[in-house]
């Protein structure tokens, strides 16, 4: 059976905490798609980028690769360059580096294809969106994901209704006990 894997790519063990949210939104969504950590610095060892790709791309496995590398992040222009598979660049420092960082990204040659994607949930959502293109089953698990983000929302918009609702009905009853007792209670919208 052919397996499906998010190879997550970082350019030092420094990036692990913000890397290992794929790995955490996998499980928290029951998404059955492996994630495979591997340090992989394309400026102190390209040689050994190379081979860590020359072996994915040799593998019967469906990949997605997720690249994360502070600074200039060659990494994933590297790694675009050298794979057949899709690369999501998901920069560890997009926030500290803003404009610089998105341009150091997403700015490739011709043929050099890499999207960019700010958040390691939203990077490995991405990747299983690209895997379930080929798996009927996993994509049944997603349209059942994004049915329960729509779920969630009309549930805290009720609430929200019924909680507003409830407050309006509390501060009509105020103000009736306030007038039967003669005393004027001063609301926002008196004012």
């Amino acid at each position: 059976m052919v397996e499906e894997k998010i190879i997550v790519l970082l350019g030092s063990t420094s990036d692990l905490p913000f890397a290992h949210r794929v790995k955490d939104f996998l499980r928290d969504s029951h998404f059955p798609v492996k994630c495979v950590y591997r340090i992989s610095s394309a400026h102190r060892n390209t040689n050994k980028v190379l081979d860590d790709l020359k072996s994915y791309e040799q593998s019967e496995s469906k990949i997605v690769y997720v690249t994360m590398a502070g600074l200039s992040d060659a990494l994933s222009g590297v790694v675009a360059g050298n794979s057949q598979y899709p690369v999501i660049a998901c920069p560890p420092d997009l926030e500290k580096h803003g404009l610089a960082k998105i341009f150091s990204s997403v700015m490739m040659p011709q043929g050099i294809s890499v999207a960019l994607v700010s958040s390691p949930e939203n990077a490995a959502l991405s990747a299983v969106k690209i895997l379930a293109l080929s798996n009927p089953s996993l994509k049944k698990q997603v349209a059942q994901y994004m049915n329960n983000l729509k779920s969630a929302v009309a549930k805290a918009d009720n609430d929200l209704l019924r909680k507003e609702e409830h407050e309006e009905e509390r501060e009509h009853i105020e103000r009736i006990e306030h007038a039967e007792h003669g005393e004027h209670v001063e609301h926002p919208e008196d004012t």
